[in-house]
């Protein structure tokens, strides 16, 4: 046979008899994500000047991945919208994921990706380049009630747009409405009398549905 039977069958059961929809994993998720081949040194993994670090990485530091093909490199997956982690694959256990952090997380307090780092980053060491970063969020979460500052260039509100549109957000709670009070010829209460509330029976799944009298015609006899 030209090509292997096994996809064959399984097209034609999902044909037949359909399939089931599964929530992804949280692998799942980390396996769709982009990949970088990367070298694990002492200090952690580098990515876009950014270098990212954790206890876990300490038995792959200066290590060969046993990947022939990338010269020995490790796989690491990233979020482009979030540059907060990546993800290695642990090569030498076979499967599994090492979460390694940024090590500037702490500059910046709220959620970036690629768009505002590449904006931010003029040349400048990578801690300057975090803290560049957290004023330009800063100014794209100042509102209109706030002082007035300096105008920002047309690049900082379009990169400050995205990120914020791109970033978690949550929404403000709604005020408490406020019920006028009732006036002398308006009562604060309906005076009406209330319609009577008549409960539904409860649904029989073993009863005979033929021997209700409800569902015959009022016009003809019940049968015996």
């Amino acid at each position: 046979m030209a090509g292997h039977p096994v996809p064959a069958c399984r097209a034609a059961l999902v044909e037949a008899c359909g399939y089931v929809p599964v929530a992804l994993s949280g692998d799942d998720y980390v396996e769709l994500l982009p990949s970088l081949w990367r070298a694990v040194n002492d200090y952690g993994i580098k990515i876009k000047r950014r270098t990212y670090d954790s206890p876990a990485l300490a038995g792959l530091r200066r290590q060969h991945s046993g990947v022939r093909e990338k010269k020995g490199l490790w796989e690491v997956h990233h979020d482009p919208y979030d540059v907060a982690r990546i993800w290695v694959r642990d090569h030498h256990a076979g499967s599994g994921w090492i979460e390694a952090s940024w090590k500037h997380l702490h500059r910046v307090p709220v959620p970036f990706g690629e768009l505002a780092w590449d904006h931010a980053a003029q040349g400048l060491p990578e801690a300057e380049i975090a803290d560049a970063v957290a004023a330009l969020l800063a100014k794209a979460h100042t509102g209109p009630d706030r002082p007035a500052k300096p105008k920002r260039a047309a690049r900082d509100k379009r990169v400050a747009a995205r990120t914020r549109a791109s970033g978690p957000s949550t929404p403000a709670p709604a005020a408490p409405l406020k019920l006028a009070p009732a006036g002398p010829d308006e009562p604060g209460e309906d005076t009406e009398p209330l319609a009577e509330v008549i409960p539904l029976g409860l649904f029989n799944p073993l009863e005979d549905p033929w021997r209700r009298t409800c569902f015959l015609p009022a016009t003809y006899p019940t049968p015996p």
